[in-house]
């Protein structure tokens, strides 16, 4: 962010607590605030009417939640749901509006995020259509960690089950397969990524394809 937007916005921002399983967002209701993660993370999740649920994308420390504030579109389909507990700083939608209407770079930048998110989620719709739950696994554990200053995860399987949208008993397995392969280490709760390479090469290229973009359109 480029330092006049940056004090710009700083005396505006407020640090809030997240807490696990916390609703950010609802649904087609207006953003009132955006939110930038500094160590929690947080998800994008659609409900079906049969009540099954799928994750489409993941906010960390490198993003925000509330892009229709800037886009001027008010809300989104979906819900904003925290998945690992921890902070994050508030803005007041109307201080991310006149200052996205007022400075190029800002603007720029924004759109450059929402470019990255895009293709965040046509990314993780194409993986969880044709790929295995294995990969679909170790492509969600490395978007996490990079969304979060370490590699630990406070994380259930019934948690990652919901973000995938696949049954508890095959994040089981694929855990299972992972652990057994040296690349995590999985206790109840709690998953640590041992070997992050190894993932990489567990994974699909979905993983390699949104750093890839990231990189391009955020180098910074």
């Amino acid at each position: 962010m480029h330092p006049v937007d940056l004090a710009c916005i700083l005396p505006h921002l407020d640090l809030v607590d997240w807490e696990r399983g916390q609703v950010i967002h609802e649904t087609s209701t207006p953003q009132r605030y955006a939110y930038f993660p500094v160590d929690a993370l947080a998800s994008i999740v659609l409900f079906l009417e049969d009540g099954h649920s799928c994750e489409v994308a993941i906010v960390g420390n490198d993003g925000l939640l509330g892009m229709s504030i800037f886009t001027q579109t008010e809300s989104m389909p979906g819900y904003s749901i925290v998945q690992v507990a921890g902070r994050a700083y508030r803005l007041k939608a109307s201080v991310l509006r006149e200052r996205f209407s007022r400075s190029e770079s800002f603007r720029a930048l924004l759109l450059r995020y929402a470019q990255t998110f895009l293709t965040q989620i046509g990314q993780s719709v194409s993986c969880n259509r044709y790929h295995t739950i294995y990969q679909q696994l170790a492509r969600w554990l490395l978007i996490a960690a990079d969304h979060l200053p370490h590699n630990q995860l406070e994380l259930t399987q019934e948690q990652i089950a919901h973000s995938l949208g696949v049954r508890r008993e095959g994040v089981t397995e694929a855990a299972g397969r992972l652990q057994k392969a040296g690349l995590i280490d999985y206790r109840r709760g709690h998953i640590s990524l041992v070997d992050r390479l190894g993932l990489e090469r567990a994974c699909c290229e979905c993983y390699e394809v949104v750093k890839r973009e990231t990189a391009r359109l955020l180098p910074e």
